[in-house]
């Protein structure tokens, strides 16, 4: 995924918020019907999506999976908290968990706990085998605390764009 901290700012104009709104929900929106919505020609949304996505704005086109569909039944929301937050430290845990399939959002936090998490795993075995490597056996991490979700209330990916 694309940093906006390394991309140069691009002024977006109601025309580019208006096909963001439209495109988050379903990218594959034929481009004559995005140019309907918005009032432009197709070529020229054509060109605002192709700037947008070469800017970093866009910065993936994906199919959202729903994890039932691959006997995912686990959802886990990790805090973890490192040995100590030197660079060194943190570098390593971040490029850990950036390359664990299993992990599928890591953000780096502030406030008494370095990473909170979301993991989504087969089954609790599956799961155990992995919180071992990636927590209980990695001199890196201090503790880790995990809460199994019951249920996935909202699962979203579309940004309010004002």
């Amino acid at each position: 995924m694309a940093s906006l901290r390394n991309i140069p700012p691009r002024a977006l104009d109601a025309f580019d918020l208006a096909i963001l709104r439209i495109v988050q929900k379903d990218n594959k929106t034929p481009q004559r019907v995005i140019a309907e919505a918005v009032n432009l020609s197709p070529a020229a949304v054509q060109r605002r999506i192709t700037a947008l996505e070469r800017s970093g704005v866009i910065a993936r086109n994906v199919a959202v999976v729903e994890p039932e569909a691959l006997s995912l039944a686990i959802t886990a929301l990790v805090e973890v908290s490192l040995r100590d937050e030197r660079a060194a430290t943190v570098d390593a845990a971040k490029a850990l968990f950036r390359a664990t399939p299993e992990v599928q959002q890591c953000y780096y936090v502030t406030g008494g706990i370095s990473f909170v998490m979301v993991i989504i795993c087969r089954d609790m075995r599956s799961y155990e085998a992995l919180t071992r490597r990636l927590f209980a056996e990695n001199d890196l991490v201090a503790y880790y605390r995990t809460n199994v979700a019951l249920d996935r209330v909202k699962a979203d990916t579309a940004l309010v764009v004002d």
